[in-house]
């Protein structure tokens, strides 16, 4: 069900949302116009002042309905996986469909309920060519010219993925910052360190542009599962391991599919009052 329009007088409802502790604040603008502004976005995003989010998601209507996403920082991104199978689960239970197309930044991405709580969502084709990731200038995206020869991908968002032997010991903290403002990425980059563990199995641990160090990432499984297959590692259906849980990926011809669970926290209304401050 959609938040009670009671609700709405009195100040601005949003759900509380997460993939594999990936988690969202979800914003539903259907029908309303809903001014999301890069302070707005960062006040929401305060830990301690706001509620605290990965990404900010806004649901606006169309086909079934168009999602937009703000990073922690305020700055947007055109694609993000799990709030993407997030939202697809809850409008499924609103609507009782088992198939949604949800139009994006990134285009249109078919989800589809897979049962037992799991979704899984096309994230589209991955953009493999410089120009499109983008990259600064004309290279092979396969082995970029940085230490460790990383793989760049697009997936409607630039990633950099970085295949190391053990992705517990890197120092993510101080190694994403670097990597996300390279100069090779003009729009800056998520960044992966992934070790292969099993078969068509990945152990990875991501820095999200304008977040930092998360749980999991739907788009950076995506990338780093393409940039695996694309360098032999493994085949193109992977289990990708996270800090937060477990992603299947697989990539078919007519994009790249992602699997899991989500999960819907809590219901919530931010005060006029609190608004008119951060606004």
């Amino acid at each position: 069900m959609r938040l009670m329009d009671a609700a709405r007088t009195d100040g601005l409802p949003f759900m509380k949302m997460h993939g594999l502790g990936n988690d969202f604040v979800v914003l539903d603008g259907r029908g309303r116009t809903i001014d999301v502004t890069p302070a707005l976005a960062r006040a929401i995003a305060d830990r301690h002042r706001g509620v605290g989010f990965d990404q900010l998601a806004l649901i606006g209507d169309g086909q079934d309905a168009h999602l937009t996403f703000y990073n922690a920082d305020g700055s947007t991104s055109a694609a993000c996986g799990n709030a993407t199978r997030c939202i697809a689960r809850h409008l499924m239970a609103e609507t009782g469909r088992a198939r949604l197309t949800l139009t994006t930044d990134r285009g249109a991405l078919q989800a589809v309920d897979t049962g037992d709580g799991q979704v899984s969502v096309n994230m589209g084709p991955p953009q493999l060519e410089w120009q499109d990731i983008p990259l600064a200038e004309a290279m092979d995206t396969l082995e970029l010219p940085i230490d460790g020869q990383p793989t760049a991908t697009g997936m409607g968002n630039p990633h950099c993925t970085f295949f190391v032997a053990d992705a517990d010991a890197v120092d993510l903290a101080e190694f994403g910052p670097a990597i996300e403002h390279h100069p090779l990425y003009p729009q800056r980059t998520n960044v992966q360190v992934a070790s292969l563990i099993g078969e068509d199995h990945l152990r990875m641990r991501v820095w999200e542009r304008g977040v930092g160090v998360t749980l999991a990432s739907g788009s950076s499984s995506c990338a780093t599962a393409v940039a695996a297959a694309r360098r032999g590692l493994t085949g193109r259906q992977v289990l990708l391991t996270l800090d937060g849980g477990d992603l299947e990926i697989d990539w078919r011809d007519d994009g790249v599919w992602m699997t899991g669970a989500t999960a819907h926290v809590f219901d919530g209304v931010f005060t006029t009052e609190w608004l008119e401050q951060v606004r």
